[in-house]
C-alpha cells in the first residue's frame, strides 16, 4: 500500500493503529542498531502484512529511540570521551585518545550531514524511489557481500585506542551509504570499521559512538519537518508510542549485539541480509511485492 502525505511529507504511520505502531516500534528499535537495515524491515514487514508504509518520516524520527539506547548503554564511555577531551584541551595534549576520538566523531559526521542536506527532498518525498523494495533488496545483497569480504580478509585486531582521524573519516564516508534504504547505518559503519581491522566488538562500539551526532541530527530534523507539516495530535501520539517501545527494544538490541560480537563473527548477519535481499529481488521481479 502507498504512503499518505501531509505537506509533501511521508506520513503513512498516522493511518496505523496503536498495536501496529507498537509492533513496528519493536522492529525499528531492534533493526536500527543491528547491522540488518531498519529501513528494509520497515518497508518489508508492512508490505507483507498488507499495512500502509509507515514512511521515511517515521523511520527517521524513530532514530531518537536509538539515540536514547546508545546514550544509556555507552554513557560511561561517552562521559570518558567528553571528560578526557576537555582535560586534553586544557593540557594541550592533542594526541590523547579521547580527544582524537571526539575529533574523529565530529569529522565522521560531516559527510553524512552534507549528503543528507543535499538529498533531503528525495529521501523524504512521498513514495520516494529510494524506498522501492528492489533498491532495498539490491542494497541488502551488496552489504552482505561487503560484510562477508571483511570477515574473510581482515584481521580484526585493532582497538579503539588505536583509532586515527583517517579511520574516523573513512567510517564517516561509509556512513553516507546509510542514506540508501537497505544499506543500514549500523551495517555500513560496522563494516567500514571491520575493513580497518578493528576487533568486532570494538568496531560495533566505534560504530555506535560515531553514529550519535548523525542519529541526533536526523531524528530532531525529522521532528521539525513533521511539526512544519502540522500533523494532528493523534499522529504525534503514534510517534510517542513508537519511540517508547523502540527505545526499550533498541537497548536490548545493543546489549545482545555487543555480547554476540565478543564471541562470534558477523557471518549470521551477512547471511541473513543476503537471504532478505534475494527474497526481495525475487518477490518484486515476480510481482509478488511492489
Amino acid at each position: 500500500m502507498t504512503a499518505s502525505c501531509t505537506g509533501a511529507v511521508d506520513t503513512g504511520f498516522a493511518s496505523l493503529d496503536y498495536l501496529q505502531i507498537g509492533f513496528l516500534g519493536v522492529v525499528q528499535g531492534v533493526t536500527e542498531l543491528l547491522p540488518v537495515s531498519s529501513t528494509a524491515h520497515m518497508r518489508v514487514i508492512p508490505a507483507l502484512l498488507g499495512w500502509p508504509d509507515p514512511g521515511s518520516a517515521f523511520s527517521a524520527a524513530m532514530q531518537l529511540a536509538a539515540l536514547a539506547a546508545v546514550l544509556s548503554y555507552f554513557w560511561r564511555d561517552l562521559r570518558g570521551v567528553i571528560e578526557g577531551s576537555l582535560t586534553a584541551i586544557r593540557r594541550r595534549d592533542f594526541q590523547s585518545s579521547s580527544f582524537r576520538l571526539a575529533v574523529g566523531i565530529f569529522l565522521a559526521t560531516i559527510p553524512i550531514g552534507l549528503a543528507g542536506i543535499a538529498l533531503s527532498s528525495l529521501l523524504n518525498a512521498c513514495n520516494s524511489p529510494l524506498r522501492g523494495l528492489m533498491v532495498i533488496g539490491v542494497s541488502c545483497v551488496v552489504m552482505a557481500i561487503l560484510m562477508g569480504i571483511s570477515e574473510l580478509t581482515c584481521s580484526h585486531r585493532r582497538s579503539m585506542g588505536e583509532m586515527r582521524l583517517r579511520d574516523a573519516l573513512i567510517v564517516g564516508l561509509a556512513q553516507v551509504g546509510a542514506l540508501i534504504p537497505g544499506v543500514s547505518r549500523s551495517g555500513s559503519t560496522l563494516t567500514g570499521a571491520l575493513f580497518l581491522n578493528f576487533k568486532r566488538e570494538e568496531a560495533a562500539q566505534f560504530s555506535f559512538l560515531l553514529g550519535l551526532p548523525a542519529i541526533t541530527l536526523a531524528g530532531f530534523k525529522e521532528l521539525w519537518v513533521l511539526s512544519q507539516a502540522h500533523i494532528d495530535a493523534v499522529a504525534w501520539l503514534h510517534l510517542m508510542v513508537g519511540l517508547l517501545v523502540a527505545s526499550i527494544s533498541a537497548f536490548l538490541a545493543i546489549w545482545g549485539l555487543m555480547n554476540f560480537l565478543e564471541k562470534f563473527s558477523t557471518w549470521p548477519f551477512a547471511i541473513y541480509r543476503a537471504g532478505l535481499g534475494i527474497f526481495l529481488i525475487a518477490a518484486v521481479s515476480l510481482g509478488r511485492l511492489g
